[in-house]
């Protein structure tokens, strides 16, 4: 069964910046598109940000320009650079592989405030 365990998360500014990570096992991460979700208060769970095995990448409309997905395959990591973040962005982040969502991991929660 494959596991995702997601940190990184905090509370910062308008306009601040945070990396988020996200460690898989119990698979081949390499062979493993991966997207990151955004739950925000009271909302459904969304994708943001996603990766294929070939390294291409997408965006939704709301983060592009100031998100930075990323993949460390050595290290069965995936990575989140938040930029000029926003109060919309407030809420749980999640990793998870959009072709066969397994089990999701607790995420980890951005805060965006003043």
């Amino acid at each position: 069964q494959v596991h995702f365990v997601e940190s990184g998360g905090g509370r910062v500014q308008p306009g601040g910046s945070l990396t988020l990570s996200c460690v898989v096992s119990g698979a081949l991460f390499y062979t493993l598109p991966m997207t990151w979700y955004h739950q925000a208060p009271g909302k459904q769970r969304e994708g943001v940000a996603g990766i294929s095995r070939g390294h291409t990448i997408t965006y939704s409309g709301s983060v592009r320009g100031r998100f930075t997905i990323s993949r460390d395959n050595d290290n069965n990591r995936l990575y989140l650079h938040m930029n000029s973040l926003k109060p919309e962005d407030t809420g749980v982040y999640y990793c998870n592989n959009p072709d066969n969502p397994g089990s999701w991991g607790r995420g980890t929660q951005v805060t965006v405030s003043s």
